[in-house]
């Protein structure tokens, strides 16, 4: 069962995930989730569901095109409302598509998560705003996302990551796995500083 529900969910966000580097989050999250959870007791199946639907909505062709639609956008409301049907499709145990839904409007930073399935998801997805790849996810947007027409707003982003995500992060195990990002993270803006001063534009 689980294989068959997962190559079907990997197939259909690899065919929406525009632009297309945004189909890497997934199945980065899918591996950073099984090591947090390594040692917990929870649901995979939950978790593996909604993290493979949760940004649906930020994908091209599901969000709005212009600045005054996306501002007022909610993506989790779009994926929450998308998801009963694509998983009931791919074959997902219909029980537990509820405790999908929680776990995706639970997933953001800002979010308390009740469940252990929302913290893990959560948690693996504050580690990818953090080090190498929160650098590469956000610098990538520079010119083509209107939140960032230069460099300046994406290392504004990137600064604000580092003062407040790591304190957000719940779980030892996602803790753990932070302080290499933290630190990369920080040698990087720190580099940034060194070499463009305030010239970065």
């Amino acid at each position: 069962m689980a294989a068959d529900y997962l190559q079907i969910l990997t197939g259909l966000i690899r065919e929406n995930a525009r632009p297309v580097d945004k189909f890497g989050h997934q199945p980065r999250l899918s591996h950073l989730t099984r090591i947090i959870g390594e040692e917990l007791d929870y649901d995979a199946d939950v978790v593996q569901g909604a993290l493979w639907l949760h940004d649906l909505g930020v994908f091209i062709g599901h969000r709005p095109d212009t600045p005054e639609e996306l501002s007022r956008w909610d993506h989790v409301a779009y994926a929450c409302s998308r998801a009963p049907v694509i998983l009931r499709d791919a074959g997902f145990p219909e029980e537990k598509i509820p405790a999908v839904l929680e776990v995706m409007r639970q997933h953001q930073p800002q979010d308390n998560p009740t469940t252990v399935e929302a913290t893990i998801l959560r948690d693996a997805d504050i580690l990818e705003q953090l080090g190498a790849i929160g650098i590469l996810r956000t610098v990538s947007k520079v010119g083509r996302d209107t939140r960032y027409p230069t460099f300046t707003e994406s290392v504004a982003v990137l600064r604000r990551n580092m003062a407040y995500l790591p304190g957000q992060i719940r779980l030892d195990s996602a803790r753990r796995l932070a302080q290499p990002r933290i630190a990369i993270l920080r040698a990087f803006l720190a580099a940034v500083d060194d070499e463009a001063g305030s010239s970065l534009f």
